[in-house]
């Protein structure tokens, strides 16, 4: 006989919270999406002086009610699962508490003195940004994607500072300190700049050998710049191959994510799940 889980009030704000399986779920995620980059924009007008001196009352109630709306979901997800301090210690769980307690910091740190402290503190809500990738799904495949690529770009990375190395190396020795190539660590800083093509014109070979080598690093530069971009594309597309009937399914006790379709049980610690008999 199939265990079926006990819909409670807990169970049901997890569904909600965590998941996007229901029109509730999907309507939280928007309103927290809406927020986030509310919260954002309040925050980028109140650095705009004029901005701040006219409507400051503004938006500071305005960034008092998101305040407490985060802090709402903030302990709505720690009650909402058996393990609390997994979430707590997570990625997503300290970044929700960083980007919501600056303006609770502000009535502690008082006075004159503190008061360039407390603006750092309130900086802190720009994090909320990050909050959105948890609930745009393209965003968890792109890191899936990353994080499969990483031992490749890690070669290319190493490659491309071998080759740094080398070019800036030649650079010192043909070109000297007359052109501006004091030092090795200075030829190989404009070997980068080179190859990345950002070319900041600071320091420039004269020499016809040395503008030889520059030419060439010049166009190694271009065919680099495409290289991170094919292997994170690649594993991208098979990524979206291998996850294709996956849906947003979140353990209660454990938090995993993607599981199959229709799942019934975490593959992580065999906890009953909130599935949706479709």
């Amino acid at each position: 006989m199939t265990k079926v889980k006990k819909h409670t009030w807990r169970s049901k704000l997890h569904e909600i919270i965590y998941e996007a399986d229901t029109p509730l779920g999907k309507i939280f995620d928007v309103v927290l999406l809406i927020l986030i980059l509310l919260s954002v924009i309040l925050v980028m007008l109140e650095s705009v002086k004029s901005i701040d001196l006219e409507y400051h009352k503004v938006l500071y109630i305005g960034e008092w009610i998101i305040t407490v709306f985060f802090t709402l979901e903030y302990i709505l997800r720690i009650i909402t699962v058996k393990k609390p301090f997994r979430y707590i210690f997570s990625f997503y769980g300290i970044i929700d508490f960083i980007s919501t307690i600056p303006l609770y910091l502000s009535y502690i740190f008082l006075g004159t003195s503190y008061l360039l402290t407390v603006r750092a503190f309130r900086l802190l809500r720009i994090f909320r940004i990050l909050k959105i990738t948890r609930y745009v799904g393209e965003a968890n495949k792109l890191k899936t994607a990353l994080k499969h690529s990483r031992p490749k770009i890690l070669i290319f990375l190493f490659t491309v500072l071998i080759i740094a190395i080398i070019a800036g190396t030649l650079m010192y020795l043909i070109e000297g300190e007359e052109s501006g190539f004091t030092s090795i660590p200075r030829s190989i800083y404009w070997a980068i700049v080179t190859l990345t093509t950002v070319g900041y014109g600071d320091i420039a070979p004269a020499g016809p050998l040395g503008q030889f080598i520059a030419a060439i690093l010049m166009i190694m530069g271009y065919g680099i710049i495409a290289v991170p971009t094919g292997i994170v594309s690649a594993e991208y597309a098979m990524d979206k191959e291998d996850t294709v009937h996956t849906n947003t399914q979140v353990c209660s006790n454990c938090n995993e994510k993607a599981h199959d379709d229709k799942a019934k049980y975490c593959h992580s610690c065999s906890e009953v799940l909130n599935y949706l008999d479709l």
